[in-house]
């Protein structure tokens, strides 16, 4: 018997007892249909972290405000700006690992432009926050020098700020859009680099703390919410953060033995942390939905013993026909590779329905990666081998003598 004909007496079998194929299937269903659904759902989140790792740029430490005493009390973290334009410039010129760095305030605020509006984040910053990061411009220029100094009254849009207050076809640069009231003109347009990082609107800082910022957040003329510094290469990482640590407890005062006011922090190290937790937790849940495909290889064999015991007769009447007992054990091998098949391909597809759904309606990005497929179909067919052998074994084993005799 060759395997093509194993495979159509296999299919023939099954279709005689069609509920039961299903139920017994269904383990494999489940076990596939999981595996695909985390490797989509893992593979988003990872997408995603990489993207903001990207976006950050190569080698960033941000430095944000800490704790801070007031009349004895500890207030949280953030609740009062504690770096300085000057600590910028201290950073700049004492730290020579530091290759650029940049102070920034950011608020909300409606962006206008003729009938379209959209509410969007205004980032109050200088040019050196897009050496920083890497960010290159699509269209147009940075800040100028003079623009800086003086509030210049300039904006430098985000793809998505640009999308939405234009129609396509038409350049931005040289328009006029007004924020809060004050008109502005577009000097650039942004580089895609991710729904987060591109739904913004970039000011001089002078411009953000003088027309937008300043006294809503009771910002003075020196304060930013937090500063960006870029170090010459990931080695020096380290250092360059200890340096900068000293320096700002210089410049604060801060007492030995006191808890500093500011925090330094590596994005990208932190995220990638958080990658390799997102792996791990994924691969955990990866194992927990083999446990699925381990109970449908039971029930598989379960149901072939079965099987094998309902049709002694016609194993006997095959053998008495000539069959061979490597024919019989092919015969009933294909019946348990049809079952995980047929069960993971239908767990394929209801993985990637469950993993669109999922990303549909919690808003979550997926990705469907062939290898996880390919990986989960491996998996349903080694199921079935290995837990369809010794059934197939044990009919193949059967006398035809004795076969014939059972009633």
């Amino acid at each position: 018997m060759t395997m093509l004909q194993g495979f159509q007496i296999a299919l023939h079998a099954l279709r005689l007892n069609p509920l039961r194929s299903f139920l017994t299937m269904l383990g494999i269903v489940i076990g596939v249909a999981s595996i695909v659904t985390v490797f989509a759902i893992g593979s988003g989140a990872q997408l995603r972290l990489q993207e903001q790792i990207r976006s950050i740029g190569a080698n960033v430490l941000m430095i944000t405000p800490g704790a801070v005493y007031q009349g004895g009390v500890r207030l949280k973290d953030g609740s009062k700006l504690t770096m300085t334009e000057s600590d910028v410039r201290a950073i700049l010129e004492q730290i020579p690992e530091i290759q650029a760095a940049a102070g920034s305030i950011a608020g909300t605020a409606q962006v206008i432009h003729e009938s379209k509006n959209w509410n969007t984040t205004i980032n109050g910053t200088t040019t050196s926050h897009f050496m920083v990061r890497d960010w290159q411009l699509e269209a147009g220029r940075y800040f100028s020098a003079a623009e800086e100094a003086g509030a210049g009254k300039v904006v430098i849009l985000g793809s998505t700020v640009a999308r939405e207050l234009f129609a396509p076809g038409d350049d931005p640069v040289g328009a006029q859009i007004r924020i809060m009231k004050v008109p502005l003109e577009v000097v650039g347009v942004l580089d895609r680099k991710g729904p987060a990082q591109d739904d913004v609107a970039f000011v001089p800082l002078s411009t953000a703390k003088l027309r937008f910022l300043g006294s809503a957040s009771n910002i003075n003329r020196d304060s930013v919410a937090y500063i960006i510094a870029k170090v010459a290469a990931d080695g020096q990482m380290a250092g360059a953060r200890s340096e900068i640590e000293s320096l700002l407890r210089q410049r604060h005062r801060i007492p030995a033995g006191q808890e500093d006011d500011f925090k330094v922090q590596d994005p990208a190290a932190a995220m990638e942390a958080q990658q390799g937790a997102i792996r791990t937790v994924a691969l955990l849940l990866v194992a927990i939905a083999s446990v699925s495909l381990l109970v449908g290889g039971i029930s598989i064999m379960n149901v072939m013993m079965v099987s094998v015991t309902e049709r002694t007769r016609e194993i006997g009447i095959r053998r008495a026909l000539g069959g061979r007992m490597r024919d019989i054990r092919l015969q009933f091998l294909c019946e348990a590779l049809v079952l995980c098949l047929l069960g993971g391909a239908i767990g394929v597809v209801g993985g990637i329905t469950l993993s669109m759904t999922v990303a549909r309606m919690a808003g979550w990005i997926t990705s469907i990666d062939s290898e996880a497929i390919g990986l989960a179909l491996v998996f349903s067919i080694a199921t079935g081998l290995i837990f369809g052998f010794y059934p197939a074994h044990k009919a193949s084993r059967l006398s035809p003598i004795e076969a014939l005799k059972t009633e």
